[in-house]
């Protein structure tokens, strides 16, 4: 009898340990995010730099640190909560690697605001590897691309393309060159929407417009910039 009851509070003490060193656990490093395996759980402290249109409870937001950035995809939030995610406010965010399309992102997860100073990312200039393998280390940062040229979207002749052509509403589509390399940019609709400065920009490109572009290094089959800004040189 005493036999069983040590066993079980040496077990008790066990699990208690355990729990307290999971509550404890460090953040994970953007390195040893990047190295976990998809599927696996992830725990990471960062920074807001912009969300999509809160909607059903869930909110989509772009993160990024110093060391690197986090696209978490329909975070749990009330309406009120989803309120407080503004740029640079520092967040602790639990949920699991996931990949779509080539797209790394958090899924299934909850978040907790965290006292900090606010801090915004600059943009990295990733001009000069966009052909490259390592373009994909900036994968979902905030970066700009420099003097590229405005190409045809398709046979229509046309700057870009609505992703709804009848209404001419939702994502725009648009092509853009860089040394003989020609990569697909888009305006997401539920981040940048149609009342905003780089949706209209996007209407007003012409074939031949060389611009800078700013946005999120989002990927689908490939670089797949999310602008938020566009200047025609």
């Amino acid at each position: 009898m005493k036999k069983t009851l040590l066993m079980i509070l040496v077990v008790l003490a066990a699990m208690t340990l355990c729990c307290a060193a999971a509550e404890d656990a460090a953040p994970m490093t953007h390195a040893e995010y990047v190295a976990a395996e998809v599927d696996s759980e992830v725990y990471v402290e960062t920074y807001v730099q912009a969300t999509q249109s809160w909607w059903d409870n869930k909110i989509t937001v772009y993160c990024q640190s110093e060391d690197g950035a986090y696209f978490i995809y329909e975070l749990a939030a009330t309406e009120e909560e989803a309120a407080k995610l503004v740029p640079g406010q520092k967040i602790a965010v639990k949920g699991y690697k996931s990949e779509w399309a080539g797209e790394v992102e958090i899924t299934d997860a909850s978040f907790e605001l965290l006292e900090a100073d606010p801090w915004i990312a600059e943009p990295t200039d990733v001009t000069a590897v966009l052909a490259a393998d390592e373009l994909i280390d900036h994968m979902n940062e905030l970066v700009t691309v420099t003097d590229v040229t405005v190409e045809a979207y398709d046979e229509s002749g046309a700057a870009f393309a609505y992703k709804n052509a009848e209404e001419k509403t939702d994502d725009l589509y648009f092509k853009v060159s860089k040394d003989g390399a020609t990569y697909e940019f888009c305006v997401e609709f539920y981040l940048t929407g149609k009342d905003t400065d780089v949706y209209k920009a996007v209407e007003g490109l012409n074939v031949g417009d060389v611009i800078d572009v700013t946005g999120f290094l989002y990927w689908y089959n490939g670089a797949n910039l999310q602008a938020t800004g566009i200047t025609v040189k």
